[in-house]
């Protein structure tokens, strides 16, 4: 009898065992990718973040059920000036030292064309948390692995950046460009809409 229970709650297991390791498992590789930011100002303010990591997760082959997360470290912000690093890092805009990460978590994952997707999700920065739209367009369908690229446009005041940088005037409008390289490194190809 004992032994018969044991081969039931085995059998029960397997079968989800074996469905979640069906789901394809993608590496982002940050040094073949960036992260950069472009704001309109009376001088250029553009730049790049020096760490952060992001992973793409997906509950099965169905391309809809992927989840991509991004974690940024606020302080490694890099304009090519110190001077405005240091007004970016302090508590006027990414406020670093209280909020070491800005965080992009998608929510919902639509294609929208053969090799665009539109991307909702959670944008953090300075611990406010608004919902935010992300394109992307996918190359390398199919050959396991590939580049997204994709572009965000937020508000700054909607994140109480209200602030500006002296004798600079400064849009309100981001845009975050993101050039990620992914590969997958287990699990089926992943299965798009024709």
């Amino acid at each position: 009898m004992r032994l018969i229970a044991v081969c039931l709650l085995v059998s029960a297991l397997l079968p989800s065992l074996s469905r979640a390791q069906e789901a394809p498992v993608f590496a982002i590789t940050p040094i073949e990718s960036s992260i950069k930011f472009d704001v309109q100002a009376s001088v250029a303010i553009n730049g790049t973040f020096d760490k952060w990591n992001a992973t793409l997760t997906f509950a099965s082959p169905d391309v809809s059920t992927g989840v991509l997360d991004v974690k940024i470290q606020a302080a490694t912000v890099d304009t090519g000036s110190g001077l405005k690093n240091s007004k970016l890092k302090g508590p006027d805009f990414f406020d670093a030292a209280n909020n070491p990460l800005i965080t992009f978590r998608s929510t919902k994952l639509v294609q929208t064309g053969p090799n665009t997707f539109e991307v909702d999700g959670d944008f953090t920065i300075r611990g406010v948390t608004r919902s935010e739209k992300l394109t992307l367009t996918v190359t390398g369908k199919g050959t396991g692995s590939g580049q997204i690229n994709g572009t965000l446009y937020f508000d700054r005041k909607d994140y109480g950046m209200n602030s500006g940088i002296p004798f600079i005037k400064i849009a309100n409008r981001v845009e975050v460009n993101v050039a990620l390289k992914a590969k997958r490194v287990s699990g089926p190809p992943v299965v798009f809409k024709q």
